[in-house]
């Protein structure tokens, strides 16, 4: 991971730590992000499938059919610990996750897996991500792979690269090292590279959680819209938490969820700071923040969501700066805030 680290400085990345990058291109048609914040963990073996099947709350054998797709790994209360984007391998999975949160998601997926015929690897030292996106993505997608996946969640391999196709202009591309080192310098001659913040902005526009250290152990899956996103099921039987995520769906009412927000502020807002509507202190934290220029930033934030619709909301107190509720890319339906019987 070093040699990528200082292939990147000399590309003119400036590092924050091991996990973010800032540099100094603004606006672009086609950016190149560094998913330095992001790591992957494999699970490989004939049980592999039945295993995630068993602990990860999305449907392994329909993510099977797409290629890649959104799953948590909830404790048995239904609290979310890790939040991992799939990705189909030959022999099993790549689980992409935070980095902060790799090295406890895989201790914690090795609890359960000691009797299955699969086994756990960190790939972090091995294989790194880039981030796709703008107009020109595809063609370099194109480039790269030969033809590029058109559906959201679908994924292509072409040897030992593996691209999956997100929301809107953007391809994650993960791929060895010593690869990427390789193919960096080409890379930028036909795109800018892109900042941790940017790449991070455009996951909030799509309305993409994710998790941090901050917010694991916070929030069961529908809280952050999950099910919106293809990443819960309710219908494939057990996992860890599955009890508590299937009665809320089935028998009881969501209070909180997760939104988009603009707000000023002269500060990044941290993840896990408190929103406060003109009515109640501590109606929602927030899940992620990128700025969106100098003095604005983005968010997403898990609401009260009777809060939400009918009250001012301000970040860290009543008296702090108010936020503007932006729409989300996707519908949630309006039954699961509704009390069943």
């Amino acid at each position: 991971m070093n040699n990528w680290l200082q292939a990147l400085e000399n590309a003119g990345a400036i590092l924050h730590g091991e996990h973010r990058l800032s540099t100094s291109a603004t606006q672009n048609k086609t950016l190149i992000t560094p998913l330095i914040h992001q790591q992957v963990i494999s699970v490989i073996g004939p049980d592999s499938q039945k295993f995630l099947q068993g602990q990860l709350t999305c449907d392994i054998a329909e993510l099977d059919q797409r290629g890649s797709g959104l799953g948590a790994h909830c404790t048995i209360k239904g609290a979310m610990l890790a939040l991992y984007r799939l990705m189909a391998v030959e022999g099993g999975y790549w689980l992409r996750l935070s980095a902060e949160l790799r090295e406890q998601a895989q201790t914690n997926l090795n609890k359960y897996i000691i009797f299955s015929k699969a086994e756990t690897t960190d790939l972090s030292e091995q294989v790194v991500g880039l981030g796709l996106s703008g107009l020109g993505a595809t063609t370099l997608v194109e480039r790269l792979m030969d033809r590029a996946p058109s559906e959201v969640n679908g994924t292509l391999r072409s040897g030992q690269r593996l691209v999956v196709k997100l929301p809107g202009k953007r391809y994650e591309l993960w791929l060895p090292v010593s690869e990427a080192i390789e193919l960096l310098p080409n890379l930028l001659d036909s795109a800018a590279m892109g900042s941790t913040e940017q790449w991070e902005l455009q996951e909030i526009q799509a309305g993409i959680p994710d998790l941090r250290a901050a917010s694991a152990d916070h929030y069961i899956p529908q809280m952050t819209n999950l099910q919106a996103l293809e990443g819960v099921s309710f219908s494939k039987g057990c996992y860890t938490g599955q009890e508590i995520v299937t009665r809320l769906q089935h028998r009881g009412k969501l209070n909180k969820c997760m939104f988009r927000a603009l707000v000023s502020s002269d500060q990044l807002p941290a993840i896990g700071s408190y929103l406060h509507s003109s009515q109640r202190e501590k109606v929602g934290q927030v899940l992620l923040a990128a700025p969106v220029n100098d003095s604005q930033f983005e968010l997403l934030a898990v609401i009260t969501k009777e809060q939400a619709d009918n009250h001012s909301l301000m970040l860290n107190s009543q008296n702090g700066p108010t936020l503007e509720l932006l729409p989300l890319p996707y519908e949630l339906d309006p039954e699961m805030f509704e009390r069943k019987r």
